[in-house]
């Protein structure tokens, strides 16, 4: 996911998407404790897009207050 899609959506949409990454982050988490995760570095990327989405929120919530 790049961060120029993330800017071209609504906030309530990255809010969506951020919940969404959550739960995926959930997930993994409890699959690699039960040693069933196969692709380790989903978990990462999940982290990064996570990470971005909240980049993108803060920018638009700071455009706003302006």
């Amino acid at each position: 996911m790049k961060a120029q899609e993330l800017r071209e959506k609504t906030p309530d949409q990255l809010r969506e998407e951020l919940v969404k990454l959550k739960k995926e982050a959930f997930n993994l988490r409890f699959q690699q404790a039960t040693g069933a995760l196969e692709n380790t570095a989903r978990m990462r990327q999940v982290r990064r897009d996570t990470a971005r989405v909240l980049t993108v929120l803060n920018e638009k919530a700071a455009q706003a207050a302006e």
